[in-house]
């Protein structure tokens, strides 16, 4: 089903973000890369730490369920990092801010929100709209 676009912009990558945009976006991109191992790092140190400390039967179960939450976070913050790299590889590809559905440019400002985007906002939205329908059946 062809998506219909609130804006008719058929620009290649290069013409569409500037040099210095894309470098910002990397750096954006660069960080939340940086924070991610920085998370990763200090929550396996505390893991690791809060196993040598633990006393009770009550200490113990309270440990597990905090563990399962940070293995979960852990997680969905390794496929961020995951989307982040995928993201780097786009943009030294010269293929980052194109949608991948219908091949129209992501907004700038939708870029900087969410660097990892790969859909227009238009495709994004119908691609909810559409997993919300599969959903209810």
């Amino acid at each position: 089903m062809p998506v219909s676009h609130s804006r008719s912009i058929e620009l290649p990558p290069d013409e569409y973000l500037s040099k210095e945009e894309v470098l910002k976006l990397w750096g954006i991109v660069q960080d939340r890369i940086d924070t991610l191992m920085a998370n990763g790092r200090d929550a396996v140190s505390n893991l690791t730490e809060d196993r040598d400390q633990e006393a009770d039967a009550i200490d113990v179960a309270s440990s597990e369920s905090e563990r399962e939450f940070v293995l979960r976070l852990a997680d969905r913050e390794r496929l961020m990092l995951r989307k982040l790299k995928k993201a780097q590889e786009r943009m030294e590809e010269g293929e980052y801010g194109m949608c991948e559905s219908c091949g129209e440019p992501i907004t700038l400002k939708r870029l900087m929100v969410r660097p990892v985007a790969t859909q227009c906002i238009d495709c994004k939205t119908q691609a909810e709209q559409l997993e919300r329908r599969s959903r209810t059946f």
